[in-house]
């Protein structure tokens, strides 16, 4: 998913939408069922501003399975 940036590192918790540098307050977890195990699951960040436009991307993919603040993971 070329589309979205990932973390730059366990102290810097960075939004994942492309070119987004705010501080990300979410974490989308989520998973490709043709490809993950039911158990299997992959991060993407959020800011406050981009958490509704990263849930809809997932979600229409079927792929979101749980949203939780950053300070839980």
């Amino acid at each position: 998913m070329s589309a979205f940036a990932a973390s730059e590192g366990p102290d810097e918790r960075v939004c994942s939408a492309k070119g987004c540098r705010e501080t990300a307050r979410w974490a989308l977890l989520w998973n490709n069922p043709k490809l993950h195990t039911e158990d299997r699951r992959k991060t993407w960040l959020a800011c406050d501003g981009h958490r509704e436009h990263l849930e809809t991307f997932l979600g229409k993919r079927s792929f979101l399975r749980e949203v939780v603040p950053v300070s839980e993971t």
